[in-house]
């Protein structure tokens, strides 16, 4: 995390105890600097070295914001935050995990129950108690008791774009340690699943302890889990990251078996044992001639531990094959290379075995992000900012798509039919300040029956209509289908923006048939997005596949209110692969021309 993040999430943790404790406007105005503390491209710790005024030229942070963002740069701490704390000891980000639950509601209960975590929520919930204290009744509890089951498994799981960070930061570390021959992420961050349980990192070398002690000396890591002679494990930004050392000749076996999910790894094994051979972490080995080898199922769960015991030297038995590269491992198995995408065992090995794996679409594929915001909605940035930071990226052209008045907008964010048609005064200005063509959209709001808010005549009018789901997000399945397919047969719908609505480790979203919508939006010509914001993932890799079977096209989207959220697009490119999409079937891998085609 930079300290920009870090500064902001301070701020935001301020703003949810002054909410709980009954302060007004103020924790509007945290959220706000916050947000813009995190966007800003300049270093926190730069600024706040400058002094208070240097920090409060950040727009939205004042005078009194700028001094405790100093404060904490210098010392680490803010004194009136930690008094906050003292006067509200609760565990805010677990019980906040709970849909429905705010940071009002954590006050509220804490005043009059003493509830300061979730097995305390769940319990006043179990017995009854919550429906008793003034402004809450029995609907209100027995959604929260609904509710701590997923809430207590988020906080099992970091959100991919939360480890994914810290595991480049490690990898780049680990890289430049001079005994380091090879080094990689594996497990599952490396097949980019939406969350991670930690960040398993991989290295070669012959040098394994003072690669340890660097690894432990980590500027990052906050304590020492363990640590032995070829593997330890940190604490870093509230994630465990473990290493394992490795020599070099066994580095692409064990960076196969430790990235696979576990039944993918198992099909692999079991191929081994077919061809008389077998296949750990250490290598391929033929052990055709080797009394007892070979002839095992393979089973349990081949990614390991992690940590456990060093392995006898019986799974070094027989001739080695293969074992410094992953593809070596693959093609000695007559497999093409399979990506750690695809390594869930969903049909990837029969493909690998028969020549058809799909040419997956790569992160310098993508020609321009069809779903931004601005500061005319809930952006922070200018059109020409925003514009300017696509062509900065090397896109060839760009879309605008602020939020459009309707369900789930608040706070006036959106644009009505006036200002939609204002804005496009707007975007045509900002197109003369960059060198790239500027497409003026929308995001349209799907309501509760799959209906748009937003007048027919002005979408007819604009280049492009992203349509997403913003409320009514606890539909039932049949509902939720047919409210989404009747927004992908909208005549003026182009893109199905994030059509679950869900955030990861926040709320599960909508659980539509993606058979029955994926097939709608083919019948269509409506894309479905693959949202990259990394809190949504939305559409995951299923409704990717189950898309590009049915003939669908995808758009990878970053969603962005900023020009680094631009930078998310690589998450949303890995979710698509995942779902076995090629860049034939991302819309905006398509020239400007190619998207004009769609669109007709």
């Amino acid at each position: 995390m930079s300290r920009n993040d870090e500064v902001a999430t301070r701020l935001e943790e301020f703003a949810d105890l002054l909410e709980a404790t009954g302060v007004e406007y103020k924790p509007t105005a945290y959220r706000r600097a916050a947000e813009n503390v995190r966007d800003h491209p300049a270093p926190i710790e730069g600024l706040a070295a400058d002094g208070e005024d240097a920090v409060a030229e950040i727009d939205r942070v004042g005078d009194a914001i700028a001094a405790k963002i100093v404060e904490y740069v210098e010392t680490g701490a803010i004194e009136e935050l930690d008094e906050l704390r003292e006067e509200l000891p609760v565990d805010m980000a677990g019980l906040t995990a709970v849909e429905g639950v705010g940071p009002k509601t954590v006050g509220s209960l804490y005043d009059a129950l003493g509830i300061s975590d979730l097995d305390e929520l769940e319990a006043a919930a179990e017995a009854g108690e919550i429906q008793e204290v003034s402004g809450f009744g029995a609907k209100t509890e027995q959604n929260i008791l609904d509710n701590v089951p997923f809430a207590r498994e988020s906080r099992e799981r970091t959100r991919l774009g939360d480890a994914r960070p810290v595991a480049d930061d490690a990898l780049a570390y680990l890289a430049d340690l001079d005994p380091v021959e090879s080094a990689e992420v594996c497990g599952s961050i490396r097949r980019w699943k939406p969350t991670i349980g930690d960040v398993d990192l991989l290295v070669a070398s012959e040098a394994r302890e003072p690669i340890v002690e660097a690894f432990t000396d980590w500027e990052a890591a906050d304590a020492t889990i363990e640590a032995g002679t070829g593997k330890a494990s940190v604490r870093a930004d509230g994630t465990r990251v473990d290493l394992r050392i490795v020599d070099s000749d066994e580095f692409g076996a064990a960076l196969q078996y430790f990235t696979g999910s576990r039944a993918h790894n198992v099909a692999v094994r079991n191929r081994a044992i077919d061809r008389g051979l077998k296949l750990n972490e250490y290598g391929l080995f033929d052990v055709s001639d080797v009394d007892g080898e070979g002839a095992e199922e393979a089973d349990g769960d081949a990614g390991g531990d992690g940590n456990g015991a060093e392995e006898p030297d019986s799974t070094r038995a027989g001739e080695r094959v293969a074992g410094e590269s992953e593809d070596e491992v693959y093609r000695a198995l007559d497999l093409d290379p399979i990506p750690p995408d695809l390594r869930e065992d969903r049909g990837e090995v029969d493909a690998a075995a028969e020549g058809r794996l799909p040419f997956l679409v790569e992160p310098g594929d993508l020609r321009a992000d069809l779903h931004t915001h601005t500061d005319w909605s809930d952006g922070g940035f200018s059109i020409a900012e925003m514009a300017r930071a696509a062509e900065e990226r090397g896109y060839d052209y760009h879309v605008v798509t602020d939020h459009a008045t309707g369900p789930g907008m608040v706070g006036g964010v959106g644009l009505d039919e006036s200002d939609i048609e204002e804005q496009a005064a707007a975007v045509a200005e900002a197109a003369d300040e960059v060198d790239i063509p500027i497409l003026h959209g929308i995001e349209a709001n799907i309501d509760a029956d799959g209906g748009l808010a937003t007048d027919d005549e002005i979408l007819a009018a604009l280049d492009l209509v992203v349509a997403s789901p913003h409320a009514a997000l606890g539909q039932d399945s049949e509902a939720a289908t047919e409210r989404l397919i009747r927004a992908v047969e909208h005549p003026h719908v182009d893109v199905l923006g994030h059509p679950t609505g869900r955030l990861i480790n926040e709320r599960p979203g909508l659980d539509p048939d993606v058979e029955a919508v994926a097939a709608a939006a083919s019948a269509n010509g409506t894309a479905i997005e693959v949202n990259a914001n990394p809190a949504r993932l939305d559409a995951d890799g299923e409704f990717v596949r189950a898309a590009i079977e049915a003939g669908a096209t995808i758009a990878v989207d970053t969603d962005a209110h900023a020009p680094r959220e631009l930078d998310n697009a690589r998450y949303g490119i890995h979710t698509a692969r995942r779902g076995w999409a090629e860049t034939s079937n991302v819309l905006n891998a398509r020239s400007l021309n190619g998207l004009r085609s769609f669109l007709l």
